[in-house]
């Protein structure tokens, strides 16, 4: 209780937040798993930028490879992981008033020497993505293997305002709409699952897609 108390007080604070214990390392590790499974039979595909008529491929941009999560598929794993993340949605309604009614995932890899351009979350035509999450999944990771996500200032995109290693089960939070964010290139492969709180619904996403 206490660290999800520091986790809320820092996203409230400064825009973003960081915790190594937020999640049980049970769930990290199978998660992990899943992802290795999901990539070994060939569901993951390039990440694109943009949305509908400007969607693009630019791996000059963005480097990694995705695959969607779906609540309700099959997979343990993944059914626990949705069920922490909806009660973790309602805490953040009940301290911030969002409005949050979804949320949306997936699993990204990052080949070595590859990361994703400094960008915000929040698509100029659609407003709905309100908190940014990111969960990193490889078992071991040190301070030389690089993939750090860089957060910058949401005053000044050009100063950096912390630097977030991807060690095993770490979670990082901030809002989608405010904070500038960079993936640097690592030494080795990166895995992460990462998503968004939105304040539309499940229904409405798909109208929107």
């Amino acid at each position: 209780m206490r660290s999800q108390e520091a986790l809320f007080q820092s996203l409230q604070d400064q825009g973003w937040a960081v915790s190594d214990d937020a999640i049980p390392l049970s769930l990290q590790e199978s998660l992990y798993r899943q992802s290795q499974t999901l990539w070994q039979a060939g569901h993951f595909h390039e990440a694109h930028v943009g949305r509908r008529e400007n969607n693009a491929l630019r791996t000059d941009i963005r480097g990694d490879s995705i695959c969607w999560l779906e609540a309700g598929e099959p997979l343990m794993e993944n059914n626990d992981f949705f069920s922490w993340a909806a009660d973790l949605r309602q805490e953040l309604n009940q301290r911030f008033y969002l409005g949050l009614r979804s949320e949306e995932f997936h699993f990204a890899r990052y080949p070595p020497g590859h990361g994703y351009k400094k960008h915000i979350d929040q698509h100029r035509s659609s407003q709905h993505r309100k908190i940014s999450v990111v969960l990193y999944l490889n078992p071991q990771w040190a301070s030389g293997d690089g993939g750090e996500l860089c957060l910058y200032s949401p005053g000044n995109e050009e100063h950096e305002i912390q630097r977030v290693l991807p060690q095993p089960a770490r979670l990082v939070i901030f809002r989608s709409d405010t904070i500038p964010h960079e993936v640097l290139p690592a030494q080795q492969t990166r895995w992460s699952l990462s998503g968004w709180f939105r304040n539309d619904s499940e229904l409405e996403m798909g109208l929107a897609a």
